[in-house]
């Protein structure tokens, strides 16, 4: 019961920073509006970091249902237990957005372009090209999943961890993140996306349902292909 908090917890906490400072960089009327990639990828790094930070006492912290399959799939975490993490991640995710939505409650109205409310939700590519988004999205979770997976062999101090997560995110986001927003977790792209869909808000779009495939089941395989990776070749080094 302690690892479905603790992943609902680190979850919220992501997603409630992460998506977070998005919103406060694309929503008009926001201090921090157009201060840009570099300090939304800054935020994101923080927000993975605090996320792990408050979570890791209680499970795994693994965040992101794409690193809970791809330990599923090494046999490194059973099966029902990355559903059972998979579905704390997902509601994590949505109850966060839920408040992103309250935090930045007027700014909403004040905006008048749908896809840039949906921005601070759910991501969306630079330039729309499925086989070169879901390749990034493969990519980038896949850096993800080694990062993660190297830190044990590191023999990190105690508590140096959450750090290390954070910084991995934080350079997956500046140097491959600004082909398709990198989700490289599809709890954190497709919980918000579901709860835009249902919240009210003044000149809102759809949901881009023809692209969410692509940051679900681009980081689930490219977990699973980091995870190899890792474990086949790396590992036996």
């Amino acid at each position: 019961m302690m690892d479905f908090v603790g992943e609902l917890l680190g979850t919220f906490i992501l997603v409630l920073l992460g998506n977070g400072v998005v919103a406060g960089n694309v929503l008009k009327g926001t201090k921090g509006e157009n201060t840009g990639w570099i300090m939304i990828t800054l935020g994101w790094g923080l927000a993975v970091t605090l996320g792990v930070l408050v979570s890791g006492f209680y499970s795994p912290a693994h965040l992101n249902p794409a690193v809970s399959i791809a330990f599923a799939v090494l046999g490194q975490v059973s099966w029902g237990t990355a559903f059972m993490y998979i579905i704390a991640q997902m509601i994590g995710a949505m109850l966060a957005q839920v408040v992103v939505w309250l935090q930045y409650l007027p700014h909403w109205d004040m905006t008048p372009d749908p896809e840039t409310k949906l921005a601070a939700f759910s991501t969306a590519p630079a330039v729309r090209d499925t086989t070169s988004n879901f390749i990034g999205e493969v990519v980038g979770t896949a850096v993800l999943v080694i990062g993660v997976m190297a830190m044990g062999p590191n023999n990190l101090s105690s508590g140096f961890g959450p750090f290390v997560v954070g910084a991995i995110v934080a350079s997956i986001g500046l140097s491959l993140g600004g082909t398709t927003g990198y989700a490289i977790n599809p709890a954190r792209d497709l919980g918000p996306r579901i709860v835009y869909q249902f919240l009210p808000m003044k000149n809102k779009g759809n949901a881009d349902w023809g692209y969410a495939w692509i940051p679900v089941l681009g980081p689930i395989v490219g977990g699973i292909v980091g995870g190899l990776i890792y474990n086949l070749v790396l590992a036996g080094i």
